[in-house]
């Protein structure tokens, strides 16, 4: 018997749940961005799965292995853990189209604004996506949360720097930290 379906909070990593770092995959040098601790506590108490989604174009490029990604997941992991929650996934998208690494230079559907690290989460791990959230600081997540069907909060930290504006990419919270996104998140979640 398939087990019912549930929300989620879906997390972009960089400039999202940790300082943006260009290319880092040194375990050492992740730290968590302002007030992501307290927003890992409160989701921890919010009893939702937390993955993680991000866009990890480096590997594609050239700047890192793909088997650093696992130093990556473990220190993410810990860092849960010291704000007593738990990741249910962490999903990486490996790919560019211009890369410079043939296994990994192509489009794809998992390369945000694409949808497909989220569909998978959603598949594997039985979750709802209409009643979940996809937490970023670029409307390339937005769009990606929007396209496979979850609500959006827009971290608005100075990271987006484009602004191109379309189908999709108009956040349903906009927060000025994580703190501030799990805040909103736990008042639409449970409402007083």
């Amino acid at each position: 018997m398939t087990p019912p379906l549930r929300p989620a909070i879906f997390i972009d990593k960089d400039g999202t749940l940790l300082d943006d770092v260009p290319w880092n995959v040194d375990p050492l040098q992740m730290r968590l961005a302002p007030r992501a601790l307290d927003a890992l506590r409160l989701f921890a108490w919010l009893e939702l799965p937390l993955f993680v989604i991000s866009n990890q174009s480096g590997v594609a490029l050239g700047k890192f292995d793909i088997a650093a990604l696992d130093a990556v997941e473990a220190r993410l992991r810990e860092l849960a853990k010291e704000a007593g929650a738990t990741f249910a996934g962490i999903y990486w998208c490996p790919h560019h189209p211009n890369g410079v690494v043939p296994a990994y230079a192509r489009a794809c559907e998992c390369r945000k604004p694409a949808p497909g690290l989220l569909l998978r989460a959603a598949r594997e791990h039985h979750v709802d996506l209409a009643q979940s959230w996809f937490i970023g600081d670029i409307l390339d997540d937005v769009e990606a949360g929007h396209r496979a069907g979850c609500r959006s909060v827009l971290i608005d930290n100075g990271n987006e720097t484009e602004w191109v504006k379309g189908e999709g990419r108009e956040p349903d919270i906009v927060a000025k930290d994580m703190y501030e996104a799990a805040i909103a998140v736990v008042n639409a979640e449970c409402p007083a």
